[in-house]
């Protein structure tokens, strides 16, 4: 408990120096949340597992990087009932998390329907990034080389961007070319590609689509992809780095 509170506070510290407008944000901790309402809490996670069985429960596992089919401790049934909980305890109008936490939220609309509640939470599913392992299929904490870590430093960032996979031609399925769509074109609102002239030199591009268009064509190689893609993530990671650096 101990290690999620550091975890916790680690996050916000994450947010602040990636520049998110705290002033606009406020942070309710669980423990704090569910202690001081217990009594309202617990009998509504009593209530979500009391309408649903335990094969539907299941389907909700890989928000804890489980399979449905996996081996399960009892605790982790409870999980799913807790999360959807969350979402009615906070009086959620939006539920805004990562498309692996979608089956929980689509558990939440059902509950809804089975319980008359009227005011469904609206689900905002987000893009999870593909892993850069072609081990494991979206980033994982777990493997270290599947994704960028936010104080990964310059380094680190090259070696794991340089040996990711990326293969030549292929657009759809190119953890690479997801870093560009998702990351860095709506983050510079353009594609600044540098490269020696001997290999067609610099280019700007403005839309991913052009981007896809020169890399299915064989006019933009992996490397000179991956070389851009190393120095434009470390741009935007920097300010957290430094951030980490200096503030005790």
């Amino acid at each position: 408990l101990e290690k999620i509170d550091i975890v916790g506070r680690y996050f916000v510290e994450i947010w602040r120096a990636a520049g998110m407008a705290l002033r606009n944000v406020k942070f309710l901790w669980c423990s704090d949340e569910i202690n001081n309402n217990s009594n309202d809490y617990w009998q509504s996670v009593i209530n979500v597992a009391r309408h649903n069985n335990i094969d539907r429960i299941k389907r909700c596992c890989q928000i804890m990087g489980r399979k449905e089919g996996d081996s399960l401790q009892a605790s982790q049934i409870m999980y799913p009932c807790m999360q959807c909980t969350d979402i009615f305890f906070l009086k959620a109008d939006i539920t805004s998390l990562g498309m692996d936490q979608r089956k929980v939220n689509m558990l939440a609309r059902e509950y809804s329907d089975d319980v008359k509640i009227t005011h469904k939470p609206i689900i905002v599913s987000h893009h999870m990034l593909k892993s850069l392992d072609p081990s494991v299929e979206k980033m994982s904490k777990s493997v270290p080389d599947s994704a960028i870590f936010m104080e990964d430093p310059p380094k680190e960032v090259e070696r794991k961007i340089k040996k990711a996979y990326c293969p030549e031609k292929d657009v759809d399925n190119n953890p690479i070319l997801d870093y560009v769509k998702h990351l860095i074109l709506p983050k510079f609102e353009k594609f600044e590609l540098k490269r020696p002239e001997k290999f067609g030199g610099d280019k700007t591009y403005n839309t991913f689509e052009e981007i896809c268009e020169d890399y299915k064509k064989g006019d933009l190689f992996p490397k000179d992809l991956k070389d851009n893609v190393a120095r434009l993530i470390n741009e935007m990671i920097e300010p957290v780095r430094k951030h980490f650096e200096n503030d005790p």
